[in-house]
């Protein structure tokens, strides 16, 4: 039955065009996902843009990114031909029934309005139409860009001329959109707040350059350039464009992260300057060899190592002016085939809304729920107030330095970056990263040599002799370890460059277990689309016996507790009940026994089969009388074999998020990296690791 559209229903509405509404309107649905709000979303008329494409971006990024059913939108072309024929009245019923299928079931919809487009002058009239048919309360979406407060005051006064219908419309607030960066924005915010008190400022959004950087992928398709080398074409992208026809020396000045870099195919000097640029570890986009020539076969030559296979080199038949035209009119709006780029946009959005303010604007909802999005913001929320060191051993590593960057201006924990200082800076440059004036770096040779004794000290019973100490002490995880051992850092965070063996083995020797711990495990959050689920032991012990297996399910299920998940614990097997027989069902069931008479308040059930213990369904006729099956929350798997292979296959065939792995039963907290780790994976592990610090 519909809920029907009342005061916690938001029409999200341009001021002007190209001011961004559809980031906007999905990081408002994140904004209060992050709340642990249910949210709704619809676009019930297609923007203009999309006329004869087969999905509104909206609705497609509303669904494939926030996780939201969404009802399909009425396309701008039917709307254009209802209002032509009369049947304005009847549109808008639909607009509304469309509304209310999104509003049903959620505590809160948010509802997009048309991009407004000089070509299609009916947008604008047909917002007008549906805010007055909605009972939605508006948000005006302003562009901050290259205006000045009173020019925004303006704006915001003849939006809401525009939009209020003689006042027969509310507004529940402003978002700001592209606010320049530092004291500038501050100030226009600031200015802006005095001469617009009527409005509440939902949020000022900062300029992102990263929002305007299309795949390199995307630019090749667009304007039919050849491939001549794809190397890392696929994850490439456009930040900036430069165009190379004067001396070299003019050239190198262009070569920074992101740049796609124009030349004809015979100017040899800037074909290796850039390949130099690119040795040297500056992540260019590519380079345009432009005239249709081919380079001398000696550059032909030079270029071809195999350090530059990463370097896409393209080819374009047009002159080198004639490149840089095309390159100009380059469409950067996000494509359907670029949701990294929107996610980015939905994030920043969410990051720069007053939460606190738009909570108020809500109201209370029916309830609170953990979803993906609720619980990384409680990680970077619960990190921030625990204020704990963490240490990088990686502290070169371009993922690393960017995650260090990002805990820093977040205020997520104080990372201590481990190597040499000078090495750590030129990488910090040659990714386009400024490191903060007060971000901790510790050159390792000119501390290795105070580890030594209490090292040597640690491991006597080994009979280990300092110049053995000291030759450990030269990998930086060992010496990371050692800081972490004597309570100089809170936690460490290493692996992406180093094996799981390589962080967790020094851990083993000088952190040890904690008191009450027979066993090191680990726990893998997975980020389902409506829930919060824990994966234990995926990553450390490869077959565990009943006893220690009792073990990793309590402590997954407080790690699960710890991170604000009510555990329901599953012990995974082949077999549900008593339905099977065998050593390894055997296993599980002793195992949950033992679990059980260690922790009788806990909600475990085992041996259980995945479907019994995840679908509602298939519990109930498998196992009607469990509290468990069709509702657990924490999967515990019996071996390495089973947990690494499950975790992988649900990450990458649902495209799941998985944070972790994260280590348990250390006495100090110390969690291992994927080497394929993206910098978001790093800097949730960082959280993570502050908050077990606690």
């Amino acid at each position: 039955m519909s809920k029907g559209l009342d005061a916690r229903s938001f029409f999200i509405v341009p001021a002007a065009q190209d001011v961004g509404p559809r980031a906007v309107s999905l990081g408002l649905v994140r904004a209060l996902q992050r709340e642990g709000i249910d949210v709704g979303f619809a676009k019930p008329i297609s923007t203009p843009e999309v006329a004869g494409a087969k999905v509104d971006l909206s609705c497609h990024f509303a669904r494939s990114l926030c996780h939201i059913d969404v009802p399909e939108p009425i396309s701008f072309s039917q709307a254009e031909e209802r209002v032509r024929a009369g049947q304005l009245s009847e549109l808008m019923e639909e607009v509304v029934t469309i509304a209310e299928a999104a509003s049903d079931a959620h505590d809160v919809v948010i509802i997009q309005g048309i991009a407004l487009d000089s070509e299609s002058p009916l947008a604008a009239q047909l917002n007008i139409e549906m805010a007055g048919c909605l009972s939605a309360r508006m948000v005006l979406v302003v562009k901050a860009a290259e205006r000045t407060a009173p020019q925004l005051s303006e704006d915001i006064a003849s939006a809401v001329r525009f939009y209020s219908d003689g006042g027969r419309n509310a507004f529940a607030g402003v978002v700001l959109n592209q606010v320049p960066p530092g004291e500038d924005g501050a100030r226009l915010i600031e200015d802006l707040r005095h001469r617009n008190d009527q409005l509440p400022l939902l949020a000022s959004i900062p300029f992102d350059a990263r929002l305007d950087a299309p795949r390199l992928a995307d630019v090749v398709e667009e304007l039919g350039l050849t491939v001549e080398r794809e190397g890392d074409m696929a994850t490439s992208r456009v930040q900036e464009i430069a165009v190379a026809g004067s001396a070299v020396e003019n050239a190198i000045s262009w070569l920074r992260p992101g740049t796609l870099l124009v030349t004809s195919g015979d100017r040899s000097d800037i074909i290796l300057a850039t390949a130099l640029a690119y040795l040297r570890g500056i992540p260019l986009a590519g380079m345009v060899l432009t005239c249709g020539r081919q380079p001398a076969p000696p550059i032909v030559s030079l270029i071809s190592a195999s350090q530059l296979n990463g370097l896409p080199i393209l080819r374009s038949e047009k002159d080198t002016y004639g490149t840089s035209i095309l390159l100009a009119g380059l469409n950067r709006h996000v494509t359907r085939n670029d949701p990294q780029r929107m996610e980015l946009a939905i994030q920043l959005v969410a990051e720069a809304t007053d939460a606190a303010l738009l909570k108020e604007a809500v109201g209370q909802p029916s309830k609170l729920r953990l979803t993906p999005p609720a619980f990384r913001h409680q990680l970077v929320q619960s990190a921030r107030a625990a204020h704990k060191r963490i240490v990088l051993p990686e502290g070169d590593e371009p993922r690393t330095l960017q995650a260090a960057v990002i805990c820093h201006e977040k205020g997520i924990a104080h990372c201590v970056l481990l190597g040499d200082p000078t090495r750590i800076r030129e990488t910090a440059g040659n990714q386009g990263l400024e490191l903060p004036a007060d971000i901790e770096i510790i050159d390792v040779l000119k501390v290795r040599e105070r580890y030594v004794a209490p090292l040597v000290e640690m491991r006597k019973s080994k009979g280990l002799t300092p110049q053995q100490a000291n030759d450990q002490l030269e990998d930086s995880v060992v010496l990371g370890t050692m800081m972490l051992a004597l309570g100089e850092v809170d936690g460490l965070v290493s692996g992406a460059v180093h094996t799981t063996a390589s962080t967790v083995r020094p851990a083993l020797q000088l952190i040890k277990t904690a008191p009450g711990q027979s066993i090191v495990s680990s726990v893998f959050f997975m980020l389902m689309p409506d829930q919060v689920l824990v994966y234990g032991d995926c990553a450390i012990n490869p077959n565990p016996t009943a006893e220690q297996l009792a073990d990793i399910a309590i402590q997954s299920a407080g790690s699960a507790k710890a991170f604000g998940i009510e555990p329901r614990v599953a012990m995974i097997s082949y077999s549900t009940g008593t339905s099977g027989v065998g050593d390894d069902v055997e296993k599980v069931r002793e195992a949950t026994r033992i679990a059980r008479e260690k922790c009788p308040d806990l909600l475990i059930d085992g041996p259980i089969q995945y479907d019994a213990a995840s679908v509602e369904s298939v519990g109930r006729q498998k196992a009607p009388d469990s509290k468990v099956a069709g509702r657990a929350n924490v999967f515990v798997f019996p071996d390495l074999n089973t947990g690494n292979t499950t975790y992988k296959a649900v990450q990458r065939s649902a495209n799941v998020v998985s944070v972790g792995p994260m280590l348990q039963g250390l006495r100090k907290p110390v969690n291992d990296l994927s080497r394929g780790a993206l910098v978001d994976d790093i800097v949730y592990t960082i959280a993570l690791t502050a908050i077990q610090a606690i």
